[in-house]
This record gives structure tokens, sequence and C-alpha cells, in this order.
């Protein structure tokens, strides 16, 4: 604040250096929230009306909202049952013509198994994008989320695993070009100011914000470490047979944004842990083609069975790297009391 620089300054440039080096990116491009992020990643790309992109059928809305943004028609996937992510095997039946990408979704901070996913895209000439709001610090692999694809949107709403102080969002890219397209989108489509030389949009990581995202990114692996100690002992703990636990692969290091369980009977539970002290969440009540935004989809064939019954079925328990140990042990009492 005693810089004077509010825009477009010194810490968002050195966030940008930052997160980029630790996501192992060769870009990282600032945008005011993890939305604008992957519009413009679309829009950088070409892609808009008359364009398809395959989406999971299960994820929150905002992947499919992102699509519609940028002028294009999100045509979804089914995730594997285990995962709750994409699932690669189901993709190629969903292609057309008209398919210029492929968004996969790191749910609940686990990546998508992204290496078929990359050969499919490279097979048939598509774009292979991450959305990686929840997945800061995740690996696959032994690499970053961030890294696994053509280029990744993060979101810093302030509940993420590297939350801001209000909005605010990034790109991640190793593709030069795609770099700069949105550098330009993001500030009213110029590189110089008065010069505009496309139709962009104000999409800028405030800088404050960027400060403060660089001051919490050095605790971000260690926080991550918690949530993991956190999760390793609510999936060691956990053994009431109403509840599945969430299923990470070996190829996964999720950063555990959040611990969704999933029981056939939600809100009794729910209400019954909230009795015993747990606070829960849902993550998320209804999946995007049965929101009313997307009524076109409601006649969708065959079902998206899969995404429905995970979104009735799931329940978000306490994590986070606040949690003391016995409080860990309070929820894990609560659950096997279900």
């Amino acid at each position: 604040m005693a810089a004077g620089s509010y825009i477009l300054g010194d810490e968002v440039a050195a966030f940008e250096r930052e997160f980029a080096a630790s996501c192992g990116a060769r870009h990282c491009v600032g945008t005011g929230c993890g939305f604008d992020a992957l519009v413009l990643i679309l829009r950088a790309a070409g892609i808009g009306r008359g364009d398809e992109v395959i989406v999971p059928s299960n994820t929150y809305i905002a992947t499919w909202l992102a699509v519609s943004n940028a002028g294009a028609t999100p045509v979804p996937v089914e995730p594997a049952a285990d995962t709750c992510n994409l699932d690669p095997a189901r993709i190629e039946a969903a292609l057309s013509p008209r398919t210029r990408a492929v968004v996969a979704v790191h749910l609940y901070g686990q990546t998508a198994d992204m290496d078929p996913i990359n050969e499919i895209g490279r097979r048939h000439g598509l774009l292979v994008l991450e959305d990686a709001a929840q997945a800061h610090g995740a690996r696959y692999r032994g690499r970053s989320a961030g890294s696994l694809g053509h280029a990744a949107a993060f979101s810093f709403y302030p509940s993420k695993n590297l939350g801001a102080h209000g909005d605010g969002g990034a790109v991640t890219t190793n593709d030069d070009g795609l770099a700069e397209r949105i550098r330009v989108l993001r500030n009213y489509g110029s590189r110089r100011k008065h010069y505009n030389e496309r139709k962009g949009v104000n999409s800028r990581l405030d800088e404050l914000q960027a400060a403060l995202l660089r001051v919490k990114l050095r605790k971000l692996d260690e926080w991550n470490r918690r949530r993991a100690s956190i999760a390793r002992s609510y999936r060691n703990g956990i053994t009431n047979a109403r509840l599945a636990l969430p299923v990470a692969p070996e190829w996964a290091e999720p950063n555990w944004h959040l611990f969704v369980v999933r029981t056939p009977d939600r809100d009794r539970d729910a209400a019954a842990l909230l009795r015993a002290g747990v606070e829960t969440q849902v993550h998320y009540p209804l999946a995007p083609h049965e929101q009313e935004a997307y009524r076109e989809f409601a006649s969708l064939r065959p079902r998206p069975v899969i995404a429905e019954t995970i979104h009735r079925q799931a329940l978000s328990l306490p994590i986070g790297p606040h949690m003391t140990g016995e409080q860990a042990a309070a929820v894990i009492a609560a659950a096997n009391a279900l």
C-alpha cells in the first residue's frame, strides 16, 4: 500500500513468477478470479461459438459456466465412480467434429488421471485444460497441478488451500503465445495503455491480494501436509460402513482441499453429526445439468447417473490446517457413531 502501485505492479509480477515456479510452469497470469482464468484460456485459444468442450458431469457449475461464457457448448462426460473425477475411458465416445478441448477438473483437490486424458488430446488434436481451482499443491505422478495440460485455471477464493482475502485467480501454462494473449485479454485487450488490439476484459489480480498470496504461498506445502495428516487420520479411523471414504489412487497426491464422504442418507447423517458438534457441508447438492441455468440439459440422454448419485450422497467433513488432533478425533468418533 505504501508503494502506491495498485494495479499490475511489482507484487503481481513477483507472485506470478513465484506461483509459476511452484507449479513447474513457465508462465503465470494473474486474473480477477478463477472463473475468469478459465474463460480467458478458452478465449485466448480461439474457442467459442460453434465449438464443443468436454467437461465432467460431476463438478462445480463454474466449469460449465466458463465454457458457456466463452460462447462454446459444454459436453458432459461421467466421472469414475471411485475418484469422482473425469473418467478418461468415457471421453472418446463424447467427441464430435466440433470438439476443441477437454477440461479436466481436479475435484476436491485430487488430480484427474491426466496421462490418458493427454493422450486422447494428442490423438484428436484437442486442447487439454486443468480446472485446478481446488488443487493448489496437489500432485500427479510427482508433477504439480498447473503443469499437467496445455494450461490451468486456479482460483484464490478465500476458502481455497491458497486463498486470498477476496477474489483472485490465475492461469499457468508453458505456452508462450497463449500466456501473452491472456495477458492482453485480461487488461482490456491492451499491451500499452490506451491502445487496444483485442476486445478484452478487466480481470486483473489485485496488487494487495498478490502481496497476501505471496506470504501464504510460502506456507502452502506445510498447510497441505497438515491437511494430509488429518485426511490420513480420517481414512484410518472412520470405520462406519455407512460412509464411503474418498479413494486416492497410488498416482495421486491430493491436497485434501475437501474430505468428501458419501452416504445414502446424507441429510439424516448431516443432522446427526451437527447434533454431535460436527458441522458439515455439501459439495455440491446438484450436478450442473440439474441446475435451472442448464435446463436445456434436463432431457439429457443417457442420464449422468454417476454424477447424480455423487451429488445426492456427497458430504464434506471438516478439514483444514487449523484443526487439532483432538478435533479430528471428535469428528471420527461422531462419524463412527452414525
